[in-house]
């Protein structure tokens, strides 16, 4: 879509047997996202981010280890919510311009049609709804253990 001429030909592309043939779609459009969720650092970046309010996240704090990012970032954070509204979206591009691990993506998907509108809505997560209330409830008496602990230390330093 470089030439100059594009538009000044005689002849040329008019009519398409779409969906079987397809106009060639830049590289460096703005489409459909997609969040690659094993290197999402659940930063919360990209929603903070969209003027129109399309990422939903949910974060729960991991009790143990649960790896690295392909570019070798420490997770600390599950990502039991992570949904993108792509009939809100406006498609401004800002929430993979902020992200640091680079999971949020376009791809040059652009026909993704729906008849219903809830379908517009993807589900990017790396855990199942049970899945995350064991991690929460997990997070909870972790959080309560070293509560208990840290009482523990400051009465007995009160005694002593």
């Amino acid at each position: 879509m470089s030439d100059a001429n594009y538009f000044k030909q005689d002849d040329g592309l008019v009519t398409l047997k779409y969906p079987y043939e397809a106009i060639p779609v830049p590289d460096n459009g703005r489409y459909r996202l997609h969040n690659e969720i094993d290197d999402c650092i659940v930063c919360d970046l990209c929603a903070k981010i969209c003027p129109v309010n399309c990422i939903t996240i949910d974060s729960v704090k991991a009790t143990e280890d649960i790896g690295t990012t392909s570019d070798g970032t420490k997770k600390r954070l599950y990502a039991p919510t992570f949904d993108i509204d792509m009939a809100k979206c406006c498609y401004c591009g800002l929430c993979t311009t902020v992200c640091p691990t680079d999971c949020l993506t376009m791809t040059p998907v652009y026909d993704f049609s729906e008849v219903d509108i809830k379908n517009m809505v993807y589900h990017f997560t790396d855990l199942s709804p049970e899945q995350a209330e064991e991690k929460k409830q997990l997070f909870a008496k972790q959080q309560e253990e070293m509560a208990a602990a840290k009482a523990a230390a400051l009465a007995a330093r009160k005694k002593g």
